[in-house]
């Protein structure tokens, strides 16, 4: 049997991700602070754990999803944290917790002779279900390449620094552009729908065009147009991914223009949809008092 992995942070992301592993072959000890999270992987063979420190008394490599930068830093850190375990060689971080935090966490694990991999990864529910995830990692190269193999199983990992926090920085450029195409996809289907456009026929059109982009070929066919809003991925989450992006890029002396406006559109859904609502609600964010709402066929017509 092969060494034993463990797995802290069994959500939306972590258990789909924490399923490929066991379908791979790895033992898993698992930890989540809602057991009920973790039922579904020890009922697969999985080993509960009553903690993060057990956990990492029974693993010497530990991924972590977490949803914060505050629970990643209180998982690694806190008295009942990764670093309080025995048996740790390496945390393999997997959440978006922002530059700063992953330096922070990175120098106190340094201080214990664990390794920290910052590794967040983008991709979605659907990317972790299937192992297509990117996987952006900044870590010492011969880490990366120990770690290749495993990494594997979930995505495909790119080695972009070595230096903690430049997989975090990755992570934000690439959300930042992301969270942009759908507020902006959002506005653009809705001028269209307001003239009189038929939404199946526009995305058709910029899929085909210059204008395409993983709103356009994701999102709207598959959860805005069908009116499901189930993309799953919470607007908190792209709220704070913006959030620390325009932190960072204000630490850097940067002014971004357009990703402060589209900061203010993500601040505006999150206090209209709520936090825990489905990211692709935008659409119903900008929709607001506009008299239309953007259909596909099979969800009806648009009205106004």
């Amino acid at each position: 049997m092969s060494e034993p992995l463990g797995f802290v942070g069994i959500g939306n992301m972590g258990a789909p991700i924490a399923g490929r592993l066991l379908d791979a072959g790895h033992p898993l000890v698992v930890f989540d602070v809602s057991a009920g999270a973790t039922a579904p992987l020890v009922e697969r063979g999985a080993r509960q754990a009553g903690s993060a420190a057990e956990v990492a008394s029974l693993a010497e490599t530990v991924l972590t999803s977490l949803p914060t930068p505050d629970i990643v830093e209180s998982v690694a850190l806190g008295p009942e944290g990764l670093g309080a375990g025995t048996r740790i060689k390496r945390l393999v971080d997997l959440s978006t917790s922002g530059p700063r935090v992953a330096a922070r966490v990175a120098q106190a694990l340094a201080a214990q002779r664990i390794a920290f991999v910052d590794s967040p990864v983008s991709g979605g529910v659907a990317g972790a279900r299937a192992g297509t995830l990117a996987v952006m990692v900044a870590c010492e190269r011969a880490e990366f390449e120990r770690l290749q193999p495993l990494l594997r199983v979930i995505g495909k990992p790119f080695h972009v620094g070595e230096r903690p926090g430049l997989g975090q920085m990755m992570k934000l450029v690439n959300n930042l552009l992301s969270g942009a195409a759908l507020a902006i996809t959002s506005e653009a289907m809705l001028l269209g729908a307001k003239a009189g456009l038929d939404p199946e026929t526009m995305v058709e059109v910029i899929n085909a065009g210059s204008g395409r982009n993983s709103a356009s070929q994701d999102k709207f066919p598959k959860s805005i147009l069908p009116r499901r809003f189930d993309a799953g991925f919470a607007t908190r989450l792209m709220f704070k991914d913006l959030r620390l992006c325009l932190e960072e890029a204000e630490a850097l002396g940067l002014t971004l223009w357009v990703a402060s406006a589209v900061r203010q559109l993500w601040l505006k859904t999150f206090n209209e949809m709520g936090p825990d609502s489905d990211f692709t609600t935008i659409m119903r964010c900008v929709e607001g008092s506009s008299g239309i709402e953007v259909r596909g066929r099979a969800a009806g017509r648009s009205s106004g």
